[in-house]
């Protein structure tokens, strides 16, 4: 036994842990209760920590190979984020704050849509992990959802209509809705640039079956005319994102947030532009999207 507790959010999906250090090296019996919580309660989190980034990192690893950093947004510059030579290609910078009149990071203050992290990839994450370093008083929540129950919970006409089809991933925008370096916008969806994965894949750890939606802008549902993938997607999205799915993390100063990218969804409220908020991410390089 350690002395690690967990105690569920009460809500869909969700957890704390207490009774760990991140700043030291986590023994493998917390670690086993960890990774048990984490597949049981999908979003862990870790409040109060005082890490670095290497801490970040090497806690971070103990869950598979670290990731690189995606794709810079269009407007997002990260020359002035400050990271070490050795952390920099792995630790993304999210921030809100600008310096000498450049963003130290991306994604500003504005509202982050319902997405899966980087799901435009042939290989998306399979997990990220985020770390408070500074944030606003009020504003910048982020909200998780449970795509196990949303798929399990599929009236039956829905789920038939989405067996066995795919979707294609936008990579030409970021969840702010910001165009990426070297896109042009998408005039016919059905012609977006991104990966192509299934609707419902399967859990390589769990075995079970969750909704892989990405983002609702610009997605399209393969072999289906436009007008017919929209209505199926409008339906999904109107299923997947409904509250009692949902969790939201209010996000205080030492907060580690980490989630299961291949069966939670996210998003982040707007805040307030001025005000201060960094957070740095990692991630862990997830595997091949197999379909449920």
């Amino acid at each position: 036994m350690t002395d690690l507790w967990i105690r569920p959010s009460g809500a869909a999906l969700g957890a704390d842990i207490h009774g760990v250090d991140l700043s030291r090296p986590v023994s493998d019996a917390q670690f086993a209760e960890i990774a048990e919580a984490w597949k049981i309660h999908l979003v862990l989190r870790f409040s109060g920590q005082r890490i670095d980034d290497h801490q970040l990192m090497a806690f971070s690893a103990r869950f598979g190979e670290l990731d690189r950093v995606p794709i810079a947004a269009a407007h997002a510059e990260r020359g002035g984020a400050g990271l070490a030579p050795d952390v920099a290609p792995w630790v993304t910078v999210i921030s809100s704050i600008v310096q000498d009149g450049r963003p130290i990071g991306g994604l500003g203050a504005s509202e982050l849509v319902w997405h899966t992290d980087m799901s435009y990839n042939p290989l998306p994450p399979r997990a990220s992990l985020l770390y408070a370093i500074e944030v606003p008083p009020s504003g910048g929540d982020t909200s998780f959802l449970d795509m196990y129950a949303a798929y399990e919970t599929l009236p039956a006409a829905l789920r038939t209509a989405i067996d066995g089809r795919t979707c294609i991933h936008d990579s030409s925008h970021n969840s702010a809705g910001e165009l990426r370096k070297g896109f042009q916008e998408t005039i016919d969806v059905s012609r977006t640039p991104g990966a192509v994965h299934p609707l419902v894949r399967l859990h390589p750890a769990s075995g079970r079956k969750a909704l892989f939606l990405g983002r609702r802008p610009n997605a399209y549902i393969h072999g289906l005319p436009v007008d017919e993938s929209e209505t199926v997607l409008d339906a999904l999205w109107a299923h997947a994102t409904q509250e009692r799915f949902a969790w939201t993390q209010k996000w205080r100063i030492g907060d580690l947030v980490m989630w299961d990218n291949r069966c939670v969804m996210h998003r982040r409220d707007a805040f307030e532009p001025g005000l201060r908020r960094l957070m740095h991410r990692t991630q862990i390089v997830g595997e091949p999207v197999v379909a449920g």
